[in-house]
């Protein structure tokens, strides 16, 4: 139950669409324009560098919060397992951006939401991720490909560092662990497959490039 309660507090977090909020003040639905996709790069490409990093912000903060709610919640009875229910919360978080009941399930793709859960997870894991991203996306131009570099490589970091003791587990809450992360970076994969079409086929848009 306790899990379930997780993804609920969650989930209540990620319904909060900055995207979708930030085009509203603007005067458009940001899911009829660009991409379709209520998320930080369309934001971006549609309504400019400031929209994209406010809604980058707004998507992280919701998911971090989702996190330190339940880690406040649950922090003194669960303390064998809070990391699990953690991500668990940032599941929900990201399921929420994803799946919004309120605009009928058309939401984001959850990286930034991802970018969130990342935050909670340790220094170790902010930088090597944010390294990854960051060198993708200057070389390339592609924000897709850094994003799913990301969610692999998030999985496999989880892996590393929870078998060396760092999120203090037991193995089987471990395991656990490791499967949420992995569900969550093959939906977020999934969420990318016209992304990852377009790449293959060289058609894929880039940030940061003069037309």
């Amino acid at each position: 139950m306790v899990r379930l309660a997780c993804l609920a507090i969650g989930y209540l977090f990620g319904i909060f669409q900055t995207a979708y909020i930030y085009g509203r003040i603007n005067g458009i639905d940001i899911r009829e324009y660009g991409s379709g996709n209520a998320g930080t790069t369309n934001a971006l490409r549609v309504l400019g560098k400031k929209a994209g990093l406010i809604v980058f912000l707004g998507d992280v903060a919701k998911t971090v919060l989702a996190v330190v709610v339940v880690r406040v919640l649950f922090g003194a009875t669960h303390t064998d397992m809070l990391p699990l229910l953690g991500i668990y919360a940032a599941a929900g978080a990201i399921l929420g951006h994803n799946f919004p009941v309120q605009l009928g399930f058309k939401g984001g793709k959850g990286i930034a939401c991802t970018a969130g859960l990342i935050a909670t997870l340790g220094p170790i894991v902010i930088v090597l991720e944010a390294l990854t991203f960051l060198v993708t996306v200057a070389v390339s131009r592609y924000v897709s490909l850094g994003s799913i570099l990301v969610v692999i490589e998030l999985v496999v970091c989880l892996i590393v560092l929870g078998q060396n003791g760092y999120y203090g587990m037991n193995q089987g809450h471990l395991i656990e662990f490791y499967v949420v992360a992995a569900l969550l970076a093959a939906m977020a994969i999934y969420r990318h497959r016209a992304n990852i079409s377009r790449l293959l086929n060289g058609t894929e848009s880039k940030v940061f490039q003069r037309k």
